[in-house]
C-alpha cells in the first residue's frame, strides 16, 4: 500500500525522514496539502498535491490501495480526517505529537544527530525539576484531561496587561517584562524564571534542572526520563528539531520581514561577534528547535538567559516599530536564537532531546 503524508511543513518532513529512514520499503508518493497557498510544488524531491487535485487523479480502486498519514497540528485533524473521508480516503492515520516524538526518537537514535534522553540509562538519582509552563488568560479549555506532572507549575504571562488571573504565579511579581508579552510571547515567563529564580543563592551550585514549557505544549518527559537526567551529566533537554525545506531561514520569512533578520544579526554583532560569525551558517541550514522549550541545569539556563535577553532587548531596539508591535515576533527571532545557540554548543553541553505534547 502506497504512503501519503498529508502536510509539507515541519512535522510532515520530519516523518518523510524518519520512515525514508526507518522504512525503506515504504513508497512515499507525494505530500498533500488542502491549499497550495505557501507550499511548494516539490519538497525533499517529492512532489506537493492539493488533496482535490490528488483525489481526481484517481479510480475508487486506487485510492483503497493508499494509506494516509496525517502530520500536521492535532487541533486541524479532525476536518482534515472528514475531507478525507468525502473524498473516498479512507485508510488514514493521525501522527499525533506522541507517536511522531516514538518516530523522532528512533530516527534520531539510528543518525545519532539529536540524542533522544530516552537513549541514556535510567540513573539511580532523581533529579530535581522546576519547570513553567507559561499560560495565557485567553487560553481555551483543554478538550481532555490531562495532568500536570509535579515538577510543572503554572505561570500566567502577560499579566501585567489584564486583570484576570489563571494562575497563582504571575509573571508580573518582582523583576519582569510582563507588559512586553505582545512581542516576547512565553519568554516573559522564561524571563521571570532568570531573574527571580535562576541567581537566588538557594539555587547557586547549579545542581537542579529549570526550564520552560507551554499551556498547550508540554516536554514529555518520562519518569524513568526524570532518573536520567543528574546520573548521565545532561545540560540541556530540547524537543526533537524540526526539519524546513529548503532552510530555517525561508520558513521564518513567514513570520519575520528581511528587517527583521537584519536586526537580529546587528545585535549579534554588538553583543555576540562570535555567534554573528555563526549565524548565517545556522539559517541556512534545515533543523530548527520549536518553541521556546527548554530544561536546563541551573548553570546552563541562567548562561543561555544571559545570552539570549540582551540580544533580544537590541533587536527590539534596532528593528522596525520595535516595542510598538505585538506580533509576537521576538518570539519568532528567539526559537532562531536558541537554535543558534544551542547548535554551535553542541559539542560543549550534553543535549539530549524528548518530544513535545501537543495537548487540544
Amino acid at each position: 500500500m502506497d504512503l501519503v503524508i498529508y502536510g509539507a511543513q515541519g512535522m510532515a518532513l520530519g516523518a518523510y525522514e524518519a520512515i525514508s529512514n526507518l522504512y525503506p520499503q515504504r513508497k512515499i508518493r507525494c505530500f498533500l496539502v488542502t491549499e497550495r497557498d505557501i507550499n511548494a510544488g516539490t519538497v525533499l524531491g517529492v512532489p506537493v498535491d492539493t488533496l482535490d487535485a490528488f483525489a481526481d487523479g484517481l479510480s475508487q480502486e486506487e485510492k483503497n490501495e493508499i494509506e494516509v498519514l496525517i502530520a500536521t497540528p492535532e487541533n486541524v485533524m479532525p476536518e482534515i480526517e472528514k475531507r478525507l473521508e468525502e473524498r473516498g480516503l479512507r485508510a488514514h492515520v493521525r501522527l499525533t505529537s506522541v507517536r511522531w516524538a516514538n518516530l523522532m526518537s528512533y530516527h534520531y537514535a539510528c543518525d545519532k544527530n539529536y540524542l533522544p534522553l530516552a537513549a541514556l540509562p535510567v540513573g539511580y538519582h532523581r533529579a530535581n525539576l522546576h519547570v513553567l509552563m507559561a499560560k495565557f488568560y485567553k487560553d481555551k479549555p483543554l478538550s481532555a484531561p490531562y495532568r500536570v506532572p509535579d515538577w510543572i507549575t503554572p505561570i500566567q504571562v502577560g499579566a501585567a496587561l489584564c486583570e484576570e488571573r489563571v494562575a497563582d504565579l504571575v509573571d508580573c511579581d518582582g523583576e519582569n517584562i510582563s507588559e512586553k508579552n505582545k512581542n516576547y510571547s512565553e519568554l516573559t515567563a522564561l524571563y521571570w524564571m532568570w531573574k527571580n529564580k535562576l541567581s537566588e543563592k538557594s539555587v547557586a551550585d547549579g545542581g537542579d534542572y529549570y526550564g520552560l514549557v507551554h499551556y498547550r505544549r508540554i516536554l514529555d518527559l518520562s519518569q524513568d526520563d526524570v532518573f536520567r537526567l543528574t546520573d548521565n551529566g545532561v545540560d540541556a533537554v530540547l524537543p526533537y528539531p524540526m526539519p524546513y525545506e529548503p532552510n530555517i531561514e525561508s520558513h521564518h520569512m513567514r513570520y519575520l520581514k528581511e528587517e527583521d533578520w537584519n536586526a537580529v544579526l546587528s545585535a549579534l554583532e554588538e553583543l555576540q561577534p562570535q555567534y554573528a560569525q555563526k549565524f548565517p551558517a545556522v539559517l541556512g541550514q534545515r533543523y530548527l528547535y520549536n518553541y521556546n522549550i527548554v530544561v536546563a541545569r541551573q548553570s546552563v539556563l541562567e548562561e543561555y538567559c544571559s545570552w539570549l535577553f540582551p540580544i533580544l532587548e537590541r533587536v527590539e531596539q534596532i528593528a522596525p516599530d520595535g516595542a510598538n508591535r505585538a506580533d509576537r515576533y521576538i518570539g519568532y527571532v528567539a526559537e532562531t536564537l536558541a537554535t543558534l545557540y544551542f547548535m554551535v554548543n553542541r559539542d560543549v553541553l550534553r543535549i539530549v532531546h524528548a518530544g513535545c505534547r501537543f495537548l487540544v
